[in-house]
């Protein structure tokens, strides 16, 4: 009896590891630890974004002016990573994907008075979804690993390695730059590090 050749079998597991390995891009650590080289803070006369033992740390002024750091470079779909840790007073703070319009939340939402983190924060439209597991996986008195992976209009979003949100936005640009805020009226400090994109 003659056998059935295994090559078909071992191309298609070939090609599906390939495929898998395709989704996964290689990351490009984007803060030097040393400076803000490679960002621009907006507003420009920078007095709340400074790096400190190689991390970017942010803090409210007397005014409680807002901010953002934006990277200078604009990205179209990709993987982001960073550490963070919450620091003193109300933590309020976010990444921004592509504009100001569609923005993952870092600590306590200002208009419902609790913990958002992870979750779409979209002008106009509050919250329109909430992260699951976030409580059970952040840990508010160390650092956290959050990613991000967008592609289209697509986003997902990691706590420390559990898959905790996606959501499909609406009317985003094709390409954009990266921004970490600092939310105004507020009183708190953040801290970045390890900060990466990949670009799929």
């Amino acid at each position: 009896m003659k056998r059935k050749s295994i090559l078909p079998l071992l191309l298609i597991v070939f090609l599906i590891a390939q495929g898998s390995y395709a989704q996964e891009p290689k990351m490009k650590t984007i803060f030097n630890g040393k400076n803000l080289k490679g960002w621009t803070v907006e507003p420009e006369d920078n007095i709340w974004w400074s790096v400190e033992d190689g991390n970017i740390t942010v803090e409210n002024d007397p005014t409680k002016t807002g901010s953002t750091l934006w990277t200078k470079k604009e990205y179209g779909d990709f993987v982001f990573q960073m550490d963070f840790l919450m620091g003193t007073g109300t933590v309020d703070s976010g990444i921004f994907l592509r504009s100001e319009k569609d923005q993952i939340q870092i600590g306590i939402s200002g208009s419902l008075k609790r913990d958002m983190t992870a979750s779409p924060y979209i002008p106009g439209k509050s919250y329109p979804v909430e992260a699951k597991g976030v409580k059970e996986v952040l840990d508010r008195e160390d650092w956290n690993t959050m990613k991000v992976k967008l592609v289209d209009q697509t986003y997902t979003v990691w706590i420390n390695g559990q898959e905790v949100m996606t959501y499909t936005s609406e009317n985003m640009p094709d390409k954009g730059p990266i921004g970490l805020q600092l939310h105004p009226n507020n009183e708190m400090s953040i801290a970045f590090k390890n900060i990466q994109v990949g670009k799929l």
